[in-house]
């Protein structure tokens, strides 16, 4: 690449971001007021149904800009990133169902009612703590980077790389998936864990506490884009990407590759954890469905659709297929598959890189013009 090549492609991502970030920021200064200010029979009102829709959407441009990190800058293709994302969810839905306490169906104030149902007589041990929002705040964190830490460090010193770990990931998310399945496990089963009552004292069904939940969502994505861009631009980003380009150079030039790609690995499912978390309490509901490896393959598709290396293109991919989704399931619910299908083709085919390359397109044609 050249250096005229490398400035242009530095220019359009700084452009990208900026124009995320400007869209986030519109979304926080108006989504509010158009729900809570503007009267319900305006045609200007936001319905509390939208604004959660919208915060399901920066959710998962949040777990897509993750996976965009790993991928797109490390060249490490996850096929379960869905796993961090459904860890996170859990630890969020695990101190929400403590919230419940006795106004459950079976009325105990410890047990929550699918544990009452099971016959359970106590609390399992490592359910204790989610009471407290601080300790599963950590635990959104805790559970999702030590598991991608195990994970990554097993992979990465027995050098396991392109196809083979992309496997690997998926056999690990479909291993999770069968196993939070079972009864047994303690997170509610096929059912999941669902009925929340409310967060930090405020009811979960207040339109006060959603528009609450999607500013808290915005932020994440900016705080989750900024970082990762501070990232993959900083002397870390510049070694994982030769790691990418070349993994075998840079491990003759004395790097250590292996911790590089581990500590880019377990921030990036830290990110899809908070994402999973700040999903449930808007959703209402996390089950081990989150877990099928469908829904990692999913995410590959939002970003390889948004543009692969850029980091607001993962998060414009997830929002657009999203936004398709839930138009097409209801339009036509048996077809959305072959959309999604043949838009991933499209874009192959005609947008390598994305919807993120026509701005690129846009502007060469500019400057030729001019």
């Amino acid at each position: 690449m050249t250096a005229a090549r490398a400035k242009n492609r530095w220019l359009d991502h700084e452009r990208g971001g900026w124009a995320l970030l400007a869209v986030v920021a519109a979304l926080v200064a108006i989504v509010p007021v158009f729900n809570l200010a503007v009267p319900p029979d305006s045609p200007l009102h936001l319905t509390t149904f939208t604004v959660t829709l919208l915060g399901k959407y920066l959710c998962y441009a949040l777990l897509a800009v993750a996976l965009d990190l790993v991928w797109g800058y490390v060249g490490i293709l996850s096929l379960g990133h869905g796993t961090f994302f459904a860890l996170g969810g859990y630890a969020m839905g695990m101190y929400l169902m403590r919230q419940i306490g006795a106004r459950g169906v079976y009325g105990n104030p410890e047990l929550p009612d699918f544990m009452v149902f099971l016959n359970w007589d106590k609390l399992p041990w490592y359910w204790h703590g989610f009471e407290m929002f601080w300790f599963a705040m950590a635990m959104v964190a805790l559970v999702p980077g030590l598991l991608a830490f195990i994970f990554g460090w097993l992979a990465f010193r027995s050098r396991v790389t392109g196809v083979y770990l992309s496997i690997i990931t998926q056999a690990l998310t479909y291993a999770l998936m069968l196993a939070f399945f079972r009864n047994e496990m303690g997170f509610g089963g096929n059912n999941g864990l669902t009925d929340f009552k409310e967060i930090l004292g405020h009811s979960l069904q207040s339109d006060g506490t959603r528009v609450v939940l999607f500013l808290t969502s915005a932020l994440a994505l900016a705080g989750g884009y900024i970082a990762c861009r501070y990232i993959v631009t900083s002397k870390l980003g510049r070694v994982v990407a030769a790691v990418r380009d070349a993994e075998s150079r840079v491990r003759f030039t004395g790097f250590r590759t292996e911790g590089f790609k581990l500590w880019v690995f377990t921030f990036s499912a830290i990110l899809a954890g908070i994402a999973g978390a700040l999903y449930v309490p808007q959703v209402g509901i996390i089950n081990p469905t989150e877990f099928q490896p469908l829904n990692s393959i999913e995410l590959v598709v939002w970003v390889a659709i948004g543009g692969r290396g850029t980091l607001y293109g993962a998060a414009l991919g997830a929002a657009v297929v999203n936004y398709a989704k839930s138009t097409f399931t209801a339009v036509l619910p048996e077809a959305w598959l072959f959309v999604l299908g043949a838009l991933f083709v499209l874009v192959t085919v005609a947008l390598p890189k994305g919807l993120a390359g026509i701005a690129s397109r846009f502007r060469k044609v500019g400057h030729a013009g001019a």
